[in-house]
């Protein structure tokens, strides 16, 4: 079609325009009137011939701003929203069992590269359509759909409107699991660019720590990758999470340390100071550090995390006003009892101290050293 590269100054430049609108509402129409095969190709028309005009003269340049023409102005937007309308219908209830989500996926993979595309997509509510399909995949034609969701995930990481959805969903969970357990390299390289974009918005950063990400990025770092953008991603995005680690409290160092299971003896264990200033911050989302705390104590094999988990629940149990109960009410107390008998002898002593001063309660628990 030569009206996405016609001169404006040719005679036959607005019959040429004239051509341009009927096509493309002739293609639109067909989205919702033909068969599959009519609506596939269809969609893959206007994708390609919406993508492919001139920066210059399709209507809306680069930066969302207007061209000199508002012929094509109106008829790019029209047919434009009137595409992704009809993408987000086929993400909802596709038209083909099979195809009609990897086709939408694939043409909005193509589409979300223009920043009118990327409003377009979030006016229609569509972000929240992306998130069920980011999750580990194994066959080829799941890798690839898994691949064009991420991309599109990527694109939408550069428009501040989607990136606020994306923080009040569970997308940053979903892309952590799959960049954890994908071998891909094309998937592992476009998740760790989105998630390096993600880093600095909001508390991205922070949920990243608490995700346990420094860790799998360094674990992604000692494989053998070939592409050097993602080696590069991998280098910024660890710069950036160490970066977000110095910010972060002394609660949130510890609460990370304990999400993650790596119970070691820092200073906060045994500072007192630690303990009174951040005591009523383990009453938060019910007590969830404690209950990790006592899960611990059941799963761990490490004598080293499994004394300082005892020692962390006794020093619970002497800080907070209703601490007995509270280690009581979570079943603690038997399971601290058993690592009593342990043949670690540091863990002997910190389970020893835990029932200590779960026994004799706040009144003489002071008097118990670690």
């Amino acid at each position: 079609m030569k009206c996405f590269t016609a001169n404006p100054n040719e005679p036959d430049y607005f019959m040429t325009s004239l051509l341009q609108v009927r096509y493309l509402r002739t293609f639109l129409r067909l989205l919702w009137k033909g068969n599959w095969f009519i609506q596939e190709k269809s969609c893959k028309i206007l994708s390609m011939i919406v993508s492919a005009r001139s920066k210059n003269q399709g209507g809306v340049k680069a930066n969302g701003e207007a061209s000199n023409s508002k012929t094509q102005l109106t008829t790019i937007d029209y047919v434009l929203k009137g595409l992704v309308e009809w993408l987000c219908a086929q993400l909802k209830n596709p038209s083909h069992p099979s195809r009609g989500i990897p086709t939408a996926i694939t043409c909005l993979a193509t589409l979300l590269k223009e920043p009118v595309a990327r409003s377009l997509f979030v006016q229609a509510d569509g972000v929240k359509l992306l998130i069920p399909l980011i999750s580990p995949a194994s066959t080829q034609q799941s890798i690839q759909l898994l691949y064009e969701t991420c991309l599109c995930v990527w694109l939408l990481s550069y428009y501040e409107p989607a990136i606020e959805y994306l923080a009040t969903s569970r997308t940053l969970q979903r892309l952590i699991e799959v960049v954890k357990g994908s071998t891909k390299e094309k998937v592992v390289r476009v998740v760790i660019l989105t998630l390096r974009n993600l880093l600095p918005k909001g508390t991205f950063g922070a949920q990243m720590v608490e995700l346990g990400l420094p860790q799998i990025v360094q674990s992604l770092k000692a494989q053998a990758w070939s592409d050097e953008d993602l080696l590069e991603a991998l280098n910024q995005l660890e710069d950036g999470l160490k970066a977000n680690i110095k910010k972060m409290s002394s609660f949130d160092k510890y609460k990370q340390e304990v999400l993650l299971g790596h119970l070691d003896w820092s200073p906060m264990h045994k500072d007192s100071i630690f303990w009174r200033e951040n005591i009523t911050k383990f009453e938060e989302n019910d007590f969830q550090i404690l209950r990790v705390l006592i899960t611990i104590l059941d799963t761990s094999g490490d004598p080293r995390a499994l004394a300082v988990a005892c020692f962390d629940l006794s020093q619970f149990i002497q800080y907070h006003p209703a601490g007995r109960v509270i280690v009581t009410d979570l079943k603690a107390k038997e399971r601290v009892m058993k690592l009593m008998n342990h043949e670690n002898p540091e863990v002997t002593k910190n389970a020893l101290l835990c029932i200590q001063r779960l026994f004799l309660g706040a009144k003489y628990a002071s008097f118990l050293q670690a």
